[in-house]
């Protein structure tokens, strides 16, 4: 399987990830995931975690799903308190405090 993120798109509540994957033999499937723009804050996710995270999220929904996967997936407060766990045991001395 191959997932290519295409870019996303930024409305007023949310970010949209675009991204198309191939499964061969199966046709092509886009997918969009999207996280809302509260989810950005200095206790949660950085801008640059968006990407990231939403590429794991759809790579764990394809993985582990034998039905098809929806074509739109939302991030929600788990994802993102599953996320930042990952990060902190990555790098133990955490985040830095942005002033």
């Amino acid at each position: 399987m191959y997932i290519q993120r295409e870019g996303f798109k930024t409305t007023v509540s949310s970010r949209v990830y675009a991204f198309h994957v191939i499964n061969a033999p199966d046709a092509t499937r886009e997918f969009t995931v999207t996280v809302q723009s509260q989810a950005f804050r200095p206790d949660g996710l950085r801008l640059q975690d968006g990407p990231g995270i939403c590429f794991a999220r759809l790579g764990k929904e394809l993985l582990g799903h034998t039905s098809p996967v929806e074509g739109h997936l939302m991030i929600g407060e788990h994802d993102i308190k599953e996320h930042l766990k990952q990060h902190d045991a990555q790098h133990p001395q955490g985040r830095k405090k942005e002033h």
